[in-house]
């Protein structure tokens, strides 16, 4: 019996290099509704389907992908959603070729099916047709939850609590929510009309946002518990102070952390000047240090913002860097040029504090080490000095204490990261619950909504053994 040809995957169309590596217009394109169907019809409709398992906010993705099959497109978004409050967000961020792509049986023998561009286009389908369909809403339960930190594990938890019928509020440092999502991730990744559009879904639900609160300086997380009667709290703060290299010279002017360049770039929009007038210094030769998404983010903005010439310097090979294969093969689309296998010794100045060139040496790859990749060693004599204008190290972030510093009594980790269960996120602190960075260190958009998932449970069950004397009567 001959064997079933399988059918190619549906690309997504997308903006042509040379033409988007100097606008901030999203990239790829989206399908069309014809293109989504194709894409759908690759699905075998498995008996035992394994794509679920690798879903950390639990999709029924055989479900959403059959009803695309129907032409259901609005009703495909609505399942989804029943899981997953972000998936305009996830259809662009996610990283499901190591995930719930990873584990669909199709792949054994060609490519699997393109479950994160389905779940991008009847997202955006549902918004064009203005068929938003809100939940039922369910019978109020009395109960009240601050959640610290409006990123993508925040909003998760906030809303599966707002449907389990608490009272909810998510407090937010900065003067939009969204956390990394608008301050991170650039407009030609993930557009910020988006993140609006998926927030704006949220309060709908009932979830109140209050933005300028700095928990930690505004109030104390004890005084929210104790003071302001919330039930139990959840802390989704991420991990963002930004981490350097430690070499000479990087006090100089010109030199960025990738946190700060990428905020002014995206939240602050220093790309629409002069619309937006935010102070950032343009370069024309510009080096980014570092290999994973956070350092593609940043050279692909220098080169949107009128760099001449962008370096990714790593110290390690092309194949040890942890970013997403499709961030890589946009880079080098675009015209950056990938100093692999080097790493930086010093900054130099132009003898006006002004970072002018970085002293670099080259490497080699050894044994492996903790991380399982092969660890990097100098190769003698091999130095070399590189001319730039601008440096942006993007090495990774670690916990900003502003908020654990106010809670002697909750446990962290010799790192500073805040000690939680893996699968309630409760913490050393009664009714204070923890998911994300700020448990894990830097990890992906859905790693942390799958955190946020896990939260909402464990918040649900700890709130009925709290109030379990009083018959679930608040006294």
């Amino acid at each position: 019996m001959e064997e079933k040809k399988i059918k190619n995957r549906v690309k997504m169309r997308e903006q042509e290099a040379r033409e988007r590596a100097r606008n901030f217009i999203e990239v790829p394109y989206g399908y069309t509704p014809e293109e989504a169907s194709e894409e759908a019809s690759r699905c075998l409709n498995c008996l035992k389907p394994t794509c679920r398992s690798g879903c950390p906010v639990e999709v029924d993705i055989p479900s959403f992908i059959q009803l695309i099959k129907e032409g259901k497109f609005t009703e495909a978004a609505w399942k989804i959603k029943e899981k997953n409050a972000l998936p305009a967000v996830c259809g662009r961020v996610c990283p499901q070729e190591i995930q719930c792509e990873s584990m669909c049986i199709l792949g054994k023998k060609g490519d699997p099916v393109a479950i994160g561009n389905l779940e991008r286009f009847v997202s955006d389908y549902e918004a064009s047709q203005g068929k938003i369909q809100m939940p039922e809403k369910p019978a109020p339960t009395g109960r009240k939850i601050a959640i610290i930190g409006s990123g993508p594990g925040g909003l998760t938890c906030a809303a599966d609590l707002i449907r389990s019928g608490h009272d909810v509020t998510l407090f937010e440092a900065l003067h939009k929510p969204g956390g990394v999502l608008v301050y991170g991730i650039p407009e030609f990744r993930l557009p910020k009309a988006i993140v609006e559009r998926e927030v704006e879904y949220i309060k709908k639900l009932g979830v109140e946002v209050k933005v300028n609160a700095v928990i930690g300086k505004l109030f104390t997380l004890d005084e929210l518990l104790s003071d302001y009667g919330y039930d139990a709290c959840f802390i989704a703060t991420g991990a963002g102070l930004p981490v350097f290299m430690g070499i000479p010279g990087e006090n100089l002017n010109g030199v960025y952390s990738s946190n700060e360049f990428l905020t002014r770039a995206n939240l602050m929009k220093a790309y629409l000047f002069p619309e937006y007038d935010t102070p950032i210094k343009r370069g024309k030769k510009v080096a980014v240090f570092g290999g994973g998404n956070v350092a593609m983010d940043s050279a692909r903005v220098a080169l949107r913002l009128g760099a001449e010439k962008v370096y990714l310097v790593y110290r390690r090979s092309e194949a040890e860097m942890p970013a997403r294969k499709a961030e890589i093969h946009h880079a080098h689309e675009e015209g950056i040029e990938f100093m692999l296998l080097t790493a930086p010794l010093k900054f130099l100045d132009d003898g006006k504090g002004n970072v002018n060139s970085v002293e670099c040496i080259k490497m080699e790859l050894g044994e492996p080490d903790a991380s399982g990749r092969r660890k990097p060693a100098p190769i003698k004599g091999s130095q070399f000095t590189l001319e730039i204008d601008v440096a942006i190290p993007a090495i990774g972030t670690r916990s900003n204490p502003l908020l654990t510093k106010t809670m002697p009594d909750l446990n962290l980790n010799k790192r500073g990261y805040i000690v939680a269960d893996h699968e309630t996120g409760m913490t050393t602190k009664p009714g204070v619950f923890a998911g994300g960075d700020i448990v894990t260190g830097s990890a992906t958009v859905i790693l942390a909504m799958g955190a946020g998932k896990k939260a909402a449970r464990g918040i649900n069950d700890y709130l009925k053994w709290k109030f379990w004397d009083t018959g679930g009567i608040t006294q």
